[in-house]
């Protein structure tokens, strides 16, 4: 983490609020966060970030990055196609991050936003495939592409080498079942399924599936057609209401028994809830004079406090909390015992 650029922020109180917060945020993460290891395992995470475009305060910035800089890899949704935001971020981060993203996605479903994948390279490496996937015209869902295309890239952590796909799954009007998203899930899950199997390669999809709750049908698509979820992730609410499992993290292995990814005892998932450390619902008073007056002239308290709670620091961090699962991705004890079975020995 960079944070030199503090020093360049003009008003002397909200410096002195940055570093304050950033201590705040950095001891909620020390806290439920694992701890980086160097080789033995990798924390994943997803996180869409509302709108994340060069939009926000530069104190936010310090903020999502200090979370995402606990993970060794993140996908993001709705990045802004001028990347300013994130380009801000990375610059935060430091020279061991670096990012892959998609061009932004035309029409009015996609809302020009990208997808991108951010990541730690001195744990992470970049296998050098990339692409948004396309669907060929027997797979179209009556006739459609996805409203957002789905980004996958090739990465590898330690012993695990895997595809990593991150979707921002439609999410339309309907009260009931939305056809179209339930079609989009589907669809995902099966392409990847038979890419997995054909290839023998590990699949991970993952991303805003805009799921909510884990017993809806949306779920079961996701579950039905190949890829499976530790009950650990499925324990996380994403919304900032704790009540919607928006976003997921899904599995469709080609490893052998022995080698376990995840193991429900001894590693552990979660969705990060900044707000409890910044932009609190008691720090209403602080960050009402940057309010637009339109937003608070006329309005009651009450309104004025549903206005921060529920857009304003919205836009500044997320309506969404970023889910993250920790990962076993050394698997060298594992091989040597498969190799001594095949081998025929018991001993050293």
């Amino acid at each position: 983490m960079i944070y030199t650029s503090i020093k360049k922020i003009h008003d002397p109180i909200e410096r002195e609020r940055v570093v304050g917060k950033l201590m705040t945020l950095r001891a909620q993460l020390d806290q439920e966060i694992p701890k980086k290891t160097a080789s033995s395992t990798l924390l994943l995470a997803t996180w869409n970030i509302r709108e994340f475009g060069d939009n926000r305060r530069q104190e936010s910035l310090f903020y999502i990055a200090e979370i995402i800089s606990r993970f060794d890899l993140i996908a993001v949704q709705e990045v802004s196609g001028n990347k300013k935001g994130l380009e801000k971020v990375m610059a935060i981060l430091g020279n061991n991050w670096n990012y892959i993203a998609t061009d932004s996605t035309e029409g009015p479903a996609g809302g020009q936003e990208c997808m991108a994948f951010l990541y730690d390279t001195s744990k992470v490496s970049f296998k050098n495939l990339a692409g948004e996937i396309v669907l060929p015209k027997s797979n179209l869902m009556d006739g459609l592409q996805f409203a957002r295309t789905p980004f996958c890239v090739s990465f590898q952590s330690g012993w695990f080498k895997f595809n990593l796909s991150t979707v921002h799954i439609y999410y339309g009007t309907s009260c009931g079942i939305n056809m179209q998203r339930l079609a989009e899930i589907t669809t995902i899950a099966k392409f990847l399924t038979k890419r997995a199997k054909k290839e023998k390669f590990n699949y991970v999809l993952l991303g805003d599936f805009n799921i909510p709750n884990v017993e809806c049908d949306y779920m079961k698509a996701l579950e039905g057609n190949g890829f499976s979820i530790p009950d650990a992730i499925k324990e996380h609410p994403t919304d900032l209401g704790h009540t919607n499992h928006y976003d997921q993290i899904a599995f469709n292995l080609q490893l052998t028994k022995s080698m376990v990814l995840f193991d429900e005892k001894q590693q552990k998932a979660g969705a990060f809830n900044f707000t409890k450390s910044v932009y609190t619902e008691e720090d209403l008073s602080t960050y009402r004079p940057y309010f637009d007056e339109k937003n608070t002239l006329g309005k009651t308290e009450k309104e004025i406090k549903s206005y921060y709670l529920k857009t304003y620091r919205t836009f500044q961090m997320s309506d969404h909390l970023p889910l993250w699962v920790e990962l076993k991705v050394d698997f060298s004890g594992q091989y040597l015992k498969d190799l001594q079975q095949e081998f025929g020995g018991n001993n050293s």
